[in-house]
Formats: structure tokens, C-alpha cells, sequence
């Protein structure tokens, strides 16, 4: 594969990590560099994606043959549940603007990322790839979660009428370096651990809020990325593929925490806040069809997978992303 790979939200956690894989992975690899191909990292400070004309000024400049799109409008809970309009319509422009320009441009392939929020609130478990469709997604995602499904049905237009090859991908949680770590709006593993890094700093007990019993799938960040990488060389169908773990890797709150103390190395008062929520107890993914066409892909132990990003969090600690919790500097747009 020759030519040139554009990356949208190439400055985020999953951006990073395919350009860690790209710079790192041996050659020959079946998730790494094909000789002649150059790959294009854009963050935010290289345009608008939400404006045609800005998009378009990127293609122009770069003229890829292939996309893996990341870019999105994203926030915590409480941004998807009060900024519903926003979120639905700028992710709208967004991937609207990438799919009609790849076509405009004759891009071969596009790989879009996805989220599991796009599945309907009420479902049959396992998720598995043909029940996105099936129902409303959850309220509290309305907005995003909507912006995010319709991608899918425009891989299907494109591909229908004119037989571009535009598919995408459904991540389950995602963790690892370059991660989010601020405290008020972070993903589990990226808000505990901070809180757990500034416990042991402030000489403070460790609190995680809820029982710590429900059970979640993990993909580390550089594990995603490779796989990403395998759906752009090698994955040609439109439909969706869910890229997780298995359902027989879910891993309690707990057992997060517990990975995280230890790895940080906290050694002071750690407990669980019953009073709080605990949220939902699971909603497992199936990776059925991902083991199928790889062949079986070995993922990263979790406490691995854990302690190396602990590690880069605590090194890179005064430029990673945390909003500024417990520390004076540093805001970054999210990718």
C-alpha cells in the first residue's frame, strides 16, 4: 500500500497510538509501514473539520489515498446530555465533510471510528456488529450517539451508489498513553488512575466511587491501533466490526482499581464508596468476528497494558491532559 494515509484527531489517544504502531511496529509487520506509504497526523490546529471549505484546503494539501477517521465533537456525560444539538450536528459536519471529500478525491479506503453508545439503550447481549440498528441508543447520548450511527449508514450510501469502500470500526473502552486525565471529564481508567497519582502526592485516601463490581471490556490504545491498521490493510466489508476483547476478558471496577494502585505504587488508604452508583453492571461485546478474520489476535495483558500507561502518565504528567486538576497548566482540545 503506497500512497498517503491521512489520520483525523491524529493528536488524541488513538491517533498516537497508530503513529506510535506506524513508527515502532518491524517492518514486514501485517500492522505496520508499507514501504512507499506516508502517513499524515492532523490535529485541530490544522483546521476546522466542520467547515467544508477547510476540510477541503486539507485534502488539497495532502491528497491522501486512504483515511482512518478519528475526529469528533466528544465530552463527558453531562456535555452529551446538555449540548445534544451540538454534538449531533457538529459530528454531522464533521463526517459529513470527510466521507463527500474522500469520495470527491477517490480516496480507496476510509475507516471510520465508532463507540459502542451507538448500539440501541435496550438490547440483547452480546452486542455483535448487526444490532446497531435495532433501537434508540441511550438517551443520555442522544446526540453523539446518533451523529456516530449515521456514519454508518452513509458507508452504506457511498458504497451503494457509487461503491466506495468506506467502513468503520466499534472500540470498546479505550485506555492507554496520551489518554484524558482530567478528573472531571475523564473515562474510568484515566480518571482513577490521576486520582490515585494525587492521593498518593497529597498523602489523601483513595476513593473510586460505587462497589466496584461491575465489569467492563478494555482495549489498550496501541492494541486498538494495530487493529486499526489491520482493518485499513485488510478488513473489506462495509459493515461495522467491533474491535474489543472478549467477553471472557471483562474485568471489574475493582480489579481496575486494584491494577492501579498497584501500579502507581499507592500504599495508603484505599477504599470503595458504596453510596455512589454503580451504573450499568455490563454490556459486553462480542469479538467473535474480529478473532475470526485476524486468525486470533493477542491482545496485551491488562496490568501490562495498565502499567505502561500509568508509567507514561506519571513521566509526561506536566503535559499530559488533565484539565488542569491538580496542576497549573496544560488544556488541549480533545480529538
Amino acid at each position: 500500500m503506497s500512497g498517503t494515509i491521512l489520520v483525523t484527531g491524529g493528536t488524541g489517544l488513538v491517533g498516537k497510538g497508530i503513529q506510535y504502531i506506524i513508527e515502532n511496529e518491524p517492518e514486514g509487520s501485517r500492522f505496520g509501514k508499507k514501504a512507499g506509504a506516508k502517513w499524515v497526523f492532523l490535529g485541530s490546529k490544522d483546521g476546522d473539520l466542520r467547515d467544508f471549505e477547510a476540510t477541503k484546503a486539507i485534502f488539497e494539501k495532502h491528497q491522501p489515498t486512504e483515511v482512518i477517521h478519528l475526529a469528533a465533537l466528544v465530552g463527558g456525560l453531562f456535555s452529551n446530555m446538555k449540548y445534544k444539538s451540538t454534538f449531533l450536528r457538529d459530528n454531522l459536519l464533521i463526517n459529513d465533510n470527510i466521507l463527500e471529500l474522500s469520495h470527491r478525491f477517490k480516496c480507496k479506503k476510509v475507516v471510520s471510528c465508532l463507540s459502542t453508545c451507538v448500539f440501541p439503550d435496550k438490547v440483547e447481549y452480546p452486542l455483535t456488529e448487526e444490532k446497531v440498528h435495532l433501537g434508540p441508543p441511550h438517551g443520555s447520548n442522544f446526540g453523539y450517539a446518533h451523529g456516530k450511527r449515521l456514519v454508518d449508514v452513509q458507508n452504506h450510501a457511498y458504497n451503494d451508489q457509487y461503491g466506495d469502500m468506506f467502513t468503520s470500526v466499534i472500540p470498546t473502552n479505550i485506555f492507554g498513553e496520551h489518554d484524558n486525565y482530567d478528573l472531571s471529564d475523564s473515562h474510568v481508567i484515566p480518571g482513577l488512575v490521576h486520582k490515585c497519582i494525587l492521593a498518593k502526592k497529597n498523602n489523601t485516601p483513595f476513593i473510586v466511587s460505587g462497589t466496584g463490581k461491575p465489569l467492563r471490556q478494555f482495549v489498550y490504545s496501541r492494541d486498538l491501533a494495530k487493529l486499526m491498521i489491520w482493518t485499513l490493510y485488510e478488513y473489506n466489508e462495509i459493515d461495522p466490526i467491533i474491535l474489543s476483547t472478549g467477553e471472557d476478558e471483562e474485568i471489574s471496577i475493582k480489579d481496575v482499581a486494584d491494577a492501579i494502585v498497584k501500579a502507581v505504587g499507592f500504599e495508603g488508604d484505599y477504599q470503595f464508596d458504596t453510596s455512589k452508583a454503580d451504573g450499568q453492571y455490563r454490556k459486553p461485546a462480542s469479538n467473535a468476528k474480529l478473532q475470526r478474520l485476524t486468525g486470533g489476535f493477542k491482545f496485551t495483558p491488562f496490568q501490562e497494558a495498565l502499567q505502561q500507561s500509568v508509567t507514561w502518565f506519571m513521566e509526561n504528567y506536566d503535559s499530559a491532559r488533565t484539565g488542569g486538576n491538580g496542576k497549573l497548566n496544560n488544556v488541549e482540545t480533545k480529538q
